[in-house]
């Protein structure tokens, strides 16, 4: 596995991560894409720490993702029932 060490700033903290090659990119923008929020966030409302910053982007990203999900989900069952109505169909002219 090609592994890579890299470091990533969150809300003024440096971590460093171990990742594979192929999702340094990705790991980068959504570090990025957090700072973006946490900084949104601390300039339209009034929160005391950057703990409660972090709470209100994670839940963000959380309620985000599980919408997306949902869609997925949704996508993968409609996908699943086209493919027996096609599979049904074939059955019949085949037979």
């Amino acid at each position: 596995m090609d592994e890579l060490t890299i470091s990533v700033t969150i809300a003024d903290r440096p971590y460093r991560l171990k990742i594979r090659k192929e999702e340094e990119e990705r790991v980068r923008k959504a570090a990025k894409k957090i700072n973006e929020r946490i900084k949104q966030y601390s300039e339209n409302y009034a929160f005391n720490d950057r703990q409660d910053l972090l709470a209100m982007v994670s839940l963000e990203f959380a309620n985000s993702s599980m919408v997306f999900e949902g869609q997925l989900t949704e996508t993968d069952q409609e996908v699943e029932e086209k493919l027996t109505e096609i599979d049904n169909i074939l059955s019949e002219h085949l037979d």
